[in-house]
């Protein structure tokens, strides 16, 4: 499988690591280490040289209760480092749910539209049918970031997210985007109970099921902290073993905060992989 995007086929036989670069001074991860233009470029630089494969950059933090970034804001954090990131040899996403923002990145060339919002506002799904070259992360969120966690979605999360993503990649695919350039996030945390997003771990393969690459974030999220006890600035090791599950179960790229520590795990993951694969190759010699 491979994830087409504006310059780069990114080839999904082995796990994706996708680094997030939040240029924000209100993340609830990183707690705007990287709101100015100069941090963020360094971030990129440090995030690749651990090995991400795709750069990440949003310019608006999605926390539970925090209010939109006016668009002036939001693309004066984004662009200046969109641009030199542009440069630096591997896919660039635009983490946005504005049209506006992502029709600006992705005339400077963008690869990749990260929308949370999953194309649910006005406008965006006719950018990116006016961009068909473009790679395109749709995700799932229940409601919107100032409200989602007070009123959660009710049932079976799985399927009501299935539905979802494929009307939205359906959509696309009518406007004359290739399915090839379409990728499906669940959306962990965003509008989820706690047991919702581990059923959608534990049953992640139904969305696999549907032939689009799956890009899973569960680095530091709340659910995480909910199940440990940790705070987020200690969820590092529950972040990496929700990443290798993902992966386990199907998933082809994850977005996370700590690139280095997540491809270590994924090393250890492959080096059983190898293992495995070569002693059933002696035993049927």
């Amino acid at each position: 499988m491979h994830w087409q995007t504006t310059r780069f086929s990114l080839e999904l036989s082995k796990p994706r690591v996708m680094g997030i670069v939040n240029v924000t001074p209100d993340s609830f991860s990183d707690g705007g280490r990287y709101a100015s233009t100069h941090s963020a470029l360094a971030h990129c630089e440090q995030l690749l040289a651990q090995g991400a494969h795709v750069l990440d950059i949003g310019g608006e933090s999605s926390r539970p209760g925090t209010p939109p970034v006016p668009l002036d804001e939001e693309r004066a954090r984004v662009m200046p480092v969109l641009r030199d990131a542009l440069t630096l040899g591997v896919p660039v996403s635009v983490d946005t749910y504005k049209p506006e923002i992502m029709r600006e990145a992705l005339d400077l060339g963008a690869d990749i539209v990260n929308d949370i919002w999953g194309l649910r506002r006005e406008g965006a799904i006719e950018v990116l049918a006016a961009h068909p070259q473009c790679g395109i992360c749709i995700m799932h969120m229940h409601g919107e970031p100032r409200t989602m966690q007070r009123s959660p979605m009710e049932g079976d999360a799985v399927p009501q997210v299935r539905t979802f993503l494929q009307d939205a990649a359906t959509s696309l695919q009518t406007r004359g985007v290739a399915a090839s350039r379409i990728a499906w996030d669940p959306g962990i945390g965003f509008g989820k109970t706690v047991e919702q997003n581990f059923s959608l771990l534990a049953r992640q393969q139904e969305l696999t099921q549907a032939g689009y690459p799956l890009v899973v974030g569960w680095s530091r999220k709340s659910s995480l902290g909910q199940v440990t006890g940790l705070p987020v600035n200690e969820r590092l090791a529950p972040s990496i073993a929700a990443a290798v599950l993902a992966v386990e179960r199907g998933a082809h790229v994850v977005r996370v905060h700590d690139v280095k520590e997540t491809l270590a795990a994924l090393e250890v993951r492959q080096a059983m992989r190898s293992a495995l694969q070569t002693t059933g190759t002696e035993h049927m010699q």
